[in-house]
């Protein structure tokens, strides 16, 4: 049956090698699950269908069996009674069940054997997906700390980062030390010493030079103004 063969597929897929290949586990193994409980459903209402089957054809050998037991012992009437050709007939019915209770036990093994395929089948998605379940939420949870190292692992790469910027601030910081030193000492080597002997002649001259109110009274001295 084409329906056991996919529903076999099923039950021997490898969960671990599904996840392997999933993009991101926490929002997949959602929708792997959906799907799991939609074939789940399908595989229910299969299996119920078929253990229907089982039942009915069960039913029907069963019923047979009262019908052979019920001509035996009309035939068994019918010659007590004297009757030997209604015994006959009774008996003629009685073979014909017999022959037709070969062909429903046929029916019915072949119907036992898909309906205990179906339920095992059955009972193994369901399992398999109970485990599933239970493990989501530890799926998630290790889906969720990965997240949450990546992030910390950028935070440890900015950190390095800006640990790296600092370092070259650091450097140019004394480099326009040294640029700044340099230029001072430049310009302390620029400046022109001082002649000891220029500067006394500056300062004797300056002294020989007659102030503005000296100069004034001398003028006032001679005209005779005072």
């Amino acid at each position: 049956m084409a329906i056991l063969e996919r529903f076999s597929d099923i039950i021997r897929a490898n969960i671990n090698d599904l996840l392997d290949k999933m993009e991101d586990p926490a929002i997949m193994i959602d929708q792997y699950l959906i799907d799991l409980l939609e074939d789940l459903a399908e595989v229910k209402r299969s299996t119920a269908a078929i253990m229907g089957e089982e039942t009915r054809t069960k039913r029907s050998l069963d019923n047979n069996k009262i019908e052979v037991e019920k001509y035996a012992g009309l035939a068994k009437k019918a010659l007590v009674a004297g009757n030997e050709g209604d015994a006959r007939i009774f008996l003629e019915k009685k073979q014909e069940l017999e022959n037709l209770d070969s062909e429903l036990m046929a029916v019915y093994t072949a119907a036992h054997k898909n309906a205990m395929k179906m339920r095992q089948m059955h009972d193994k998605l369901a399992a398999d997906i109970q485990t599933l379940q239970a493990r989501r939420t530890m799926i998630k949870s290790k889906v969720s700390i990965a997240k949450t190292q990546e992030i910390i692992n950028q935070a440890s790469s900015s950190t390095n980062q800006t640990e790296d910027a600092m370092d070259a601030f650091t450097r140019m910081e004394e480099k326009a030390d040294r640029m700044l030193d340099e230029a001072n000492a430049m310009a302390e080597l620029n400046i022109k010493p001082v002649d000891p002997a220029e500067a006394l002649e500056e300062k004797y001259a300056e002294a020989g030079i007659a102030s503005v109110d000296e100069e004034l009274a001398k003028l006032k001295k001679e005209l005779g103004l005072q």
